[in-house]
């Protein structure tokens, strides 16, 4: 097998100005992302990420672990666990299992899930 043992892990700080950006580059201005007031009104009592937002820090911790050809057909579950606020740091990465899957994970600065699942990469063709 020639799987690494641990994805390298990236890093990312959540800040409205980056919240915004992404609200552009995904055309969504659900308020609750965007309007601070209407998602302190909102059950969520806050403005929170976009969840595909914190999703691509797995494919970063992917691409920053191994090369493009290696996850052409990557397969990637995963559960949102937690909402992910301004001000978070996020952390994404994972373990191997067993079962030559990683157990993939993006946490805040507590340490807390806010996704986890499970990816599968394309082992080498030795």
């Amino acid at each position: 097998m020639d799987l690494k043992p641990t994805l390298n892990m990236v890093e990312f700080d959540v800040q409205m100005d980056k919240i915004h950006l992404y609200a552009d580059i995904v055309d969504d201005y659900n308020p609750i992302h965007v309007d601070p007031e209407f998602a302190a009104a909102s059950p969520m009592g806050g403005v929170i990420a976009h969840g595909t937002m914190s999703l691509a820090l797995v494919w970063q911790s992917l691409r920053a672990t191994y090369d493009a050809e290696r996850l052409q057909d990557a397969d990637v579950s995963i559960r949102f666990v937690k909402p992910v606020r301004v001000g978070d740091t996020l952390t994404a990465g994972g373990d191997l299992g067993d079962d030559a899957e990683y157990r993939i994970w993006v946490r805040n600065q507590a340490g807390v899930d806010v996704i986890n699942g499970r990816a599968r990469v394309r082992q080498s063709n030795l």
